[in-house]
Order: structure tokens, then sequence, then C-alpha cells
């Protein structure tokens, strides 16, 4: 088997992604497991990273740099 094919196969089976069970959507709704707890902090690395790039949205939400939206 092709070198590139194995090691494409291998980190496919290297994933971890099972689905998630009813009961166990809590767990990961928890404030604790957010990737970042504090929302001020969030927000001001949000708008510093905006007023660098010129540019607004693409996390959650659509948006274009310019405004025209």
């Amino acid at each position: 088997m092709n070198k590139h094919v194995c090691i494409l196969i291998l980190l496919v089976l290297a994933t971890a992604c099972t689905p998630v069970k009813p009961w166990q959507k809590g767990n990961l709704a928890r404030r604790d497991m957010a990737i970042t707890t504090d929302p001020f902090e969030s927000n001001l690395r949000d708008h510093i990273f905006d007023s660098k790039e010129a540019a607004r949205g693409g996390r959650s939400v659509g948006g274009g740099g310019c405004g025209c939206n």
C-alpha cells in the first residue's frame, strides 16, 4: 500500500470523533468547558484583533471588513 494512503488511514482512525449523546450535552455546555471563560477578555481580544486586521466578524457571524453588508 502507498505510504501516503497508510498515513491518511492512520490519521482518520486516530481521530476521536464520536457522537455526543443527549445526556452528555450538559457536560459540554458547562462554563469551565468553554475555550474562553471570561467574556470580557474574549470581547477585548476580539476588539483588538478587529482593529488590527481592519476587519470584523468571521467567528460566528458573517460580515465583511468594509461594513458594506
